[in-house]
């Protein structure tokens, strides 16, 4: 197994890492992170509890691991913008050749009515 592989049978749960870098803005309603990840760097395994939106500033070729042994491969060209709903856990490692920097938006509660 490579240090990039999750052993989804390990009977010692893994710890979970942020899910960025830095916090750049946060109130009741959003959370926005920082990520940036040089050629070959990789965001520590990380649970979403939040629906959220990943803006892609400079992209990069990603691949995406979960917990339960997928591997994705997430090709992310810059100004790109995907949502995710909440309840993934996984590993983001850039393998391209470029820096990656996103930020990705938690929507922490759905709007009063």
């Amino acid at each position: 197994m490579s240090a990039t592989e999750i052993d989804p049978a390990s009977p010692a749960s893994p710890e979970l890492g942020p899910v960025g870098q830095e916090i750049v803005y946060e109130n009741d309603r959003v959370r926005v992170w920082h990520i940036r990840l040089e050629p070959g760097e990789r965001q520590p395994l990380h649970r979403h509890d939040h629906p959220y939106l990943v803006i892609a500033v400079q992209g990069a070729k990603n691949v995406v691991q979960t917990v339960d042994g997928t591997r994705i491969d997430a090709e992310e060209p810059s100004g790109g913008v995907v949502f995710r709903e909440p309840g993934a856990t996984h590993m983001l490692t850039n393998v391209g050749d470029t820096t990656y920097l996103a930020r990705l938006v938690e929507l922490k509660q759905p709007p009063a009515r």
